[in-house]
C-alpha cells in the first residue's frame, strides 16, 4: 500500500463493491491520497466494516461511510449518492467496481444467469455513472478541488477484449462496459468530466483463490502472464487514486490495462 499523501484532499468518492479484493484496495488507496470515500457494499457488511475501519485507522481523510447497495437498482444507486451527498458534501470521484461471475457452457446459461450478471456488471456501471453525472453538473466545477469537474473510473477486465469460453454472460458485460465508458467520454469531456477504465488481468482476490492458492493452478495462470507474476490488488488501488487525480487530467476515455501482458497473447511467443 503506497504512502498517504494529499492528491485527493477535499474530494469525495464512493467505491461500489469495496468489501474485499479489488474494491476494498481501490477504497483505501483513493482514502490514502486525501479522499472522504464511501464503501459500497451488497452483502458482505463485515467485510465492508474492516475496510472501513483500516480507512479510518491508516489515512489522512475523516472516517468512512459504510453504505448497503445493489448497484442494478436505480432507487438503491440514488441513495447510496444522497447518503453520501447529505455527509461528505458531494461526489468528486465514482468507482465502480461492483461485479459478478455466474459461469456457464452457453448452451446450458440460463436467461436468468445472463442477465443478473449483465444487470450487475454494465447496468449497474451506467446507473452509477448516470447518478454521478448528474451531481457533478448540479455541483459546478471545484476549481481549487480539481482541474476536473468530475473523474468516473470503471474496474473492467481483461475480458472486456479477450473472449472467455464459459464465461460469456461476464466477457459480454466487460466488453460492452468498453464502448459506455467511451461514449461516457465522448459526450461530457467537453463539460471536463473524465471517464475512463482499468482494466485487471489476474488479481490474488477471494473469486480466484481456488486457482493461485495451489502450485497446479498458480502455474497454469502464469502461462497467461508474460511478467511471470500475479497481481496484487494494491496495484489496482495505486492506478485507481492515479486516475482520480489530477496527475491524470488529460486522460479520457481509455482502458489502462494492469495485467502482466496478458493481453499481449503470450500463447503466441513460440509461433502460436
Amino acid at each position: 500500500m503506497q504512502k498517504p499523501n494529499k492528491r485527493l484532499q477535499g474530494q469525495s468518492c464512493i467505491v461500489t463493491g469495496s468489501s474485499n479484493g479489488i474494491g476494498s484496495a481501490i477504497a483505501k488507496a483513493i482514502a490514502q491520497e486525501g479522499a472522504n470515500v464511501t464503501v459500497n457494499y451488497h452483502s458482505d457488511k463485515e467485510g465492508a466494516e474492516e475496510t472501513a475501519d483500516w480507512i479510518s485507522k491508516n489515512s489522512i481523510c475523516g472516517d468512512p461511510l459504510v453504505i448497503k447497495c445493489d448497484v442494478s437498482n436505480e432507487d438503491e444507486v440514488a441513495e447510496l449518492f444522497n447518503k453520501t451527498i447529505a455527509e461528505f458534501g458531494t461526489v468528486d470521484i465514482s468507482v465502480g467496481n461492483a461485479g459478478m461471475q455466474k459461469d456457464y457452457p452457453l448452451h446450458e446459461m440460463s436467461l436468468a444467469d445472463w442477465q443478473q450478471v449483465i444487470d450487475v456488471n454494465l447496468t449497474g456501471q451506467f446507473l452509477v455513472a448516470k447518478a454521478a453525472i448528474k451531481e457533478f453538473m448540479r455541483r459546478g466545477m471545484r476549481e481549487k478541488v480539481s482541474n476536473s469537474l468530475g473523474k468516473i473510473i470503471h474496474v473492467s477486465s481483461v475480458h472486456e477484449i479477450i473472449p472467455w469460453a464459459g464465461h460469456a454472460n461476464y466477457a459480454s458485460s466487460k466488453g460492452g462496459l468498453t464502448m459506455l465508458m467511451q461514449s461516457i467520454c465522448q459526450e461530457y469531456a467537453p463539460k471536463k468530466i473524465r471517464c475512463n477504465s482499468i482494466a485487471p488481468g489476474a488479481i490474488k482476490t477471494d473469486i480466484n483463490k481456488d486457482v493461485w492458492s495451489t502450485e497446479e493452478g498458480r502455474e497454469k495462470m502464469l502461462k497467461l502472464i508474460p511478467y511471470g507474476k500475479i497481481g496484487e490488488p494494491d496495484e489496482i488501488g495505486s492506478v485507481a487514486s492515479w486516475l482520480a487525480s489530477d496527475e491524470s487530467e488529460y486522460v479520457n476515455g481509455t482502458t489502462i490495462f494492469v495485467d502482466g501482458g496478458m493481453t499481449c497473447y503470450p500463447g503466441f511467443t513460440q509461433n502460436g
